[in-house]
């Protein structure tokens, strides 16, 4: 049984070397894909009315007998026109299809058909128009069939693809499901019974032709139950093996935490204080700490996590800090390595472009030489990108890891970094992330993770001043920037994204996304602000010319910097005070956040601008969430209504099913898995009293990719 789930589609009759083309497009390879495949919504044809009783512009499903059946060619307007007319014993009515000639081989009077619906008045009388059909018995044949598949039901609407329709896939799903009864369920009695969900076996027969809208629904929970309930137990085993691995003991040394404060140009927040008292107290137990911190664009999460990297750091420790971007780590390494350098620590960059050691010259030095001085121990603070993960890099004693913007490494890399020591110590873990997400998908997606929050922003912080802007507000923008320069001050104008294409390569729209933003830079520079000086980055510069770039635009040398999306982190100006986004409507609200972010950071007034086109009402709802709120975590809870959390996580492309993605929301589900999820990893935390379980988990961890 197991081998006719797992064979390849092609091996089975029904299909043939374009339904498998085809099929692939949505990613179904075998049978097991193809049972998983359900539908995303269902078209209630269920309620029969007879045709006497059918009323105009309504939905409705008629049975009767075809008494005509003719295809009409209208010439004029190149039209063909398929036509029947029906009768049930109350009337008449006509049913109509457009250029689907085909069809007409289907609708020989005398056949039994049913009808399932819009009904619109054409001519003065009822009329279906382009209906879902069925023929339900033969001219001459007593045999009726017995199920329906397209009408008279609830009708499963499903992903498709160009060739594929709903109607098809209905038609070859169908007799596979004589297989699920042997399908092995993962779930346990105890799990299904106390959490009321129903058996695999029905659950999948309901998901794809249930009987009732309420068993549609129940099988849906039960398999987003089911693949939540398996995230869980995945986080739980995962946190479960970290508690028992050993970390260095770091302890809290106030004398050096009072004398790092008192080195700070400005006051911690009070979130500061609590997140940067969470993790000292963390790091001074034997057992790895496994910390998010998370906070707001500007909410000054880099200075707690060098006060945690200064704490090592003066018990004789190291600290790996890694960045997604070199730009991102050269800030990184600008901003820490003056304070710390207070305390007479060695900090240093490492990226695939150079190695640094922070002192009064800024030399640089080999690779080689920097790698000997971390092996060494002597550089006790090492920035970098995931070059900090190279198999010639080695630590003396690491005993932090730090990771910014760790949604954008995988799971690989962050376990990669943690296994830089010797194997019987694992350093402390600190995650950092920019983008606040809604108490549900953190419980979700970083379940394995304690949480420390940062919502409180620094004193003194005023609010950026956010307005969407529609193409004719352009001229006017255009004169507030140059009275805005005139002051003094700088701007960013970020080019939108260039719209995804399939058959186009990332590398390719990159490129068309990097010309877009050159041919903007010329027209600005020529037409608009001839008497500014205006700077282009984007992805391909190397990173020299990059570091070149954001050099002179800090040092005012650049009165506009042009840009593409490759400003959404790492890049700090004080004196940039406006935020120009073209096509605004091509970004999520999260990356939107982090461009409004590049600005009010200093003590000027800040501005941003959303450029539209002509964005669909769903868009401007984004639009209007940001230009009202100012709170990351107060957006992140619009984005997650508006777009639903795959979107917003990135979760999609993680392996996580749509189904399961869909219910992130649900927070009574996802409590009810975490609690499923907790007991038997209490009472059987390797799973073995549950096999089929602990294979459907080893399956899952091959698969998912969390990012």
């Amino acid at each position: 049984m197991v081998q006719i789930l797992d064979a390849p589609i092609q091996n089975i009759k029904y299909f043939g070397p374009a339904a498998v083309k085809k099929l692939a497009k949505l990613k179904i390879k075998t049978v097991r894909d193809l049972l998983y495949h359900f539908p995303f919504r269902y078209e209630d044809f269920s309620n029969f009315i007879s045709i006497a009783d059918i009323k105009t512009d309504c939905q409705a499903t008629a049975g009767g007998k075809i008494l005509s059946a003719k295809n009409i060619n209208i010439f004029r307007r190149r039209m063909v026109l398929t036509e029947i007319l029906i009768e049930d014993g109350t009337g008449e009515i006509k049913s109509v299809w457009f250029n689907q000639p085909y069809l007409l081989n289907q609708f020989q009077p005398g056949n039994q058909i049913n009808l399932s619906g819009k009904v619109v008045l054409s001519k003065k009388r009822l009329c279906f128009s382009n209906p879902a059909y069925e023929i339900t018995g033969r001219d001459g044949d007593s045999r009726r069939q017995k199920e329906t598949l397209h009408t008279g039901r609830l009708v499963p609407v499903y992903p498709e693809t160009y060739g594929l329709t709903s109607r098809w896939l209905r038609l070859i799903i169908k007799p596979l499901l004589r297989f699920v009864a042997q399908i092995p369920d993962p779930l346990p009695k105890e799990i299904k019974k106390d959490n009321n969900l129903p058996d695999l076996n029905s659950a999948l027969s309901q998901m794809h032709f249930p009987e009732t809208a309420e068993k549609a629904a129940l099988a849906k929970k039960r398999f987003a139950f089911e693949e939540l309930f398996i995230l869980q137990l995945f986080m739980g085993q995962s946190r479960l093996k970290l508690q028992k691995q050993k970390a260095p003991e770091v302890p809290f040394d106030e004398k050096m935490a009072k004398k790092f404060v008192g080195a700070l140009p400005f006051e911690l927040t009070g979130d500061q204080k609590k997140a940067a008292w969470q993790i000292i107290q963390d790091m001074s137990k034997n057992r790895p700490m496994n910390r998010l911190l998370e906070g707001d664009v500007g909410s000054g999460k880099t200075v707690v996590a060098a006060m945690a990297a200064c704490l090592a750091a003066s018990n004789g420790y190291q600290t790996a800090f890694m960045a997604p971007t070199e730009i991102l780590s050269r800030q990184h390494f600008e901003k820490i390595s003056p304070l710390l350098n207070k305390f007479n620590i060695a900090t240093g960059l490492l990226t695939s472009s150079e190695a640094k050691i922070f002192n009064d010259k800024g030399e640089k030095i080999s690779k080689n030489k920097f790698i000997e001085k971390v092996a060494s121990g002597e550089i006790k603070i090492v920035i970098g990108t995931h070059s900090l993960i190279q198999k010639n890099i080695r630590f003396k004693n690491l005993a932090l890891a730090i990771i910014d913007e760790q949604h954008r490494f995988g799971v690989n890399q962050r376990a990669e970094i943690l296994r830089r020591p010797a194997p019987q110590l694992v350093p402390h873990l600190l995650s950092m992330s920019a983008t606040p997400i809604p108490r549900t998908l953190g419980l979700t997606v970083w379940g394995d993770l304690d949480l420390s929050l940062i919502k409180e922003m620094p004193k003194g912080r005023k609010n950026i001043i956010t307005e969407i802007a529609p193409p004719e507000g352009r001229n006017r923008i255009y004169e507030f920037i140059k009275t805005e320069i005139k002051k003094g001050r700088q701007a960013f104008i970020v080019c939108p994204l260039i719209e995804e294409s399939k058959k186009l390569s990332e590398k390719l729209l990159e490129a068309r996304e990097i010309k877009a933003a050159k041919k903007e830079q010329e027209r600005l520079q020529e037409k608009i602000f001839p008497e500014f000086k205006i700077g282009l980055l984007h992805g391909r510069l190397k990173p020299k010319e990059k570091e070149k770039i954001m050099s002179e635009f800090l040092d005012k040398n650049l009165d506009i910097l042009v840009a593409t999306s490759v400003v959404e982190v790492g890049i700090d100006i004080p004196n940039a005070t406006i935020m120009m986004i073209e096509g605004a409507d091509r970004f999520g609200l999260a990356s939107l956040h982090q461009f409004r972010g590049r600005v009010g950071r200093g003590e000027h007034q800040s501005y941003c601008f959303l450029l539209t086109e002509s964005p669909s009402d769903k868009t401007n709802r984004r639009l209007k969430a940001l230009e009202s709120a100012q709170s990351g975590f107060d957006l992140a809870e619009r984005d997650l209504e508006i777009r639903g959390p795959g979107d917003f996580t990135g979760v999609r492309q993680a392996g996580l099913p749509d189904l399961a993605i869909a219910s992130l929301t649900d927070a009574k589900l996802v409590e009810q898995t975490r609690a499923a999820a907790k007991e038997i990893i209490s009472r059987d935390p390797n799973l073995n009293a549950y096999p089929l379980l602990k294979t459907r988990l080893a399956e899952f961890r091959n698969k998912i990719h969390l990012e």
